[in-house]
């Protein structure tokens, strides 16, 4: 065998399932790795991950999310998480929401949370995997990466070191839509990592009045691209002003909609 360049990109060879993946502590115990990825920023990733968390633990799951988004986290603000995370003298203890959503991020570890991780890239990646090995993962059915926008250092060692069951890809229904999901579809292909479907944010926004959907980038682009490669499109987002007000308040919890039932049952039902 050629020895590896670690450049997946470019290599011909199936050798993703024949890396050992890194390996929990001996408190924990993990069932489900799901991760949410895109093929850039600015999509939305970090609400469906959160949403998702909570609709999986409304039904009676112990869920976790791993944000591995460490240069721009924002899953504690979502949960209105202001504590830091502590140690019981050996691993770190995640951060529990109001609900129990067990929730590791860079930033439940910084003094302030608004100075920049200014670091590169192979830190940011060890950071990552000690997020999965060095924390107390109690008893989770499912857990939840919110991975950061591309295909870089970090989600190749997301891919590489954590048992990742499937993932699922969020886009916008923009023109960029083809090449945000095949990005992610390719790199998803490479890694031997299943592809559950597509949540579609910014979809369309709902007449306050009649409640009429309208489409402001048009309607067909993301089903289009989820039937050339045969997936399903597990939920639409609209522009919905009050779940940007529940994220900014840090109580996301209390959402109320169904946007994501549909994604929510496919979990279910994919990954028992």
């Amino acid at each position: 065998m050629a020895e590896c360049s670690h450049d997946c990109a470019n290599c011909s060879s199936k050798c993703s399932q024949a890396i050992p993946k890194d390996k929990l502590n001996e408190f924990s115990s993990v069932k489900h790795v799901i991760g949410v990825v895109s093929g850039k920023g600015g999509v939305g990733k970090s609400i469906v991950t959160s949403m998702l968390a909570v609709l999986m633990q409304r039904k009676g799951y112990k869920t976790a999310i791993l944000d591995a988004d460490i240069t721009g986290p924002s899953i504690p603000s979502n949960f209105g998480l202001k504590e830091k995370a502590t140690s019981n003298g050996q691993y770190l203890l995640p951060v529990s929401s109001k609900t129990g959503i067990d929730i590791m991020s860079v930033n439940l570890l910084l003094e302030d949370v608004t100075k920049p991780v200014v670091w590169r890239g192979p830190v940011i990646a060890g950071t990552v995997k000690q997020f999965w090995t060095d924390v107390v993962w109690d008893e989770v059915d499912y857990m939840f990466v919110d991975m950061p926008p591309g295909t870089g250092d970090v989600p190749l060692t997301v891919f590489q070191s954590l048992p990742v069951d499937a993932i699922v890809i969020v886009t916008t229904p923009q023109d960029l839509v083809s090449m945000i999901v095949e990005k992610a579809t390719k790199m998803a292909q490479m890694m031997n990592i299943p592809v559950l479907g597509i949540v579609e944010n910014m979809s369309y926004i709902e007449c306050p009045d009649c409640g009429k959907k309208i489409y402001v980038f048009g309607e067909e682009k993301t089903n289009k691209v989820a039937k050339k490669y045969g997936y399903e499109i597990l939920g639409q987002l609209p522009m919905d002003g009050r779940l940007t007000a529940l994220c900014d308040k840090g109580i996301i919890e209390l959402m109320e909609n169904d946007y994501l039932d549909n994604a929510s049952k496919t979990i279910e039902n994919k990954l028992v």
